[in-house]
């Protein structure tokens, strides 16, 4: 397990440490989640960390709204057994998160996103606004809102409370 890690961060980190956490943002489950830790692991300022790690994680978003319900539908009627399984469980994870979002809207699914856990991110949210059909806009700028309410949150966590009130104060 050790070696898979090394491995993984010996690759997003190939390009340059910026380039390693615009990357590990978009790989699905790890997002910003990891990528803001993979910053300041290796030393970039906090404000840079954070803007490479939400553009990374929204980067994916549009093309989870737009196509996934295409892409679904093909690999639910693909021969391969382990991709027809692959499709079905996505669509439980959708449907197991879709009231949550629906009662709440908007909201609610920016919210789910905001939430620092894993399978909470960006990437499921979308996949959750698609299956529910929700405006392309709303969801997007919904998604885009609770990514930058996570960055926030694991940004004070990674660099400090110290950190978190420079960049407050930054804003005001």
């Amino acid at each position: 397990m050790e070696e898979i890690k090394q491995a993984l961060i010996d690759f997003l980190m190939s390009g340059g440490k910026e380039l390693g956490v615009f990357l590990c943002s978009m790989v699905p489950v790890i997002e910003l989640r990891g990528a803001i830790p993979l910053g300041w692991a290796t030393n970039i300022p906090w404000w840079l960390t954070y803007l490479l790690a939400v553009a990374g994680n929204m980067l994916p978003v549009p093309f989870i709204l737009l196509l996934i319900r295409q892409v679904l539908t093909v690999m639910e009627k693909m021969p391969i057994k382990f991709v027809r399984a692959f499709a079905a469980w996505l669509r439980r994870k959708a449907e197991k998160n879709t009231d949550k979002i629906q009662r709440f809207g908007f909201w609610g699914l920016c919210f789910f996103i905001a939430i620092p856990l894993p399978v909470t991110g960006a990437w499921t949210g979308s996949l959750v606004a698609a299956t529910i059909r929700m405006n392309f806009w709303r969801a997007m700028l919904s998604a885009l809102l609770g990514v930058m309410i996570a960055g926030v949150i694991v940004t004070l966590i990674c660099f400090g409370v110290s950190s978190g009130i420079e960049w407050l104060s930054f804003l005001i």
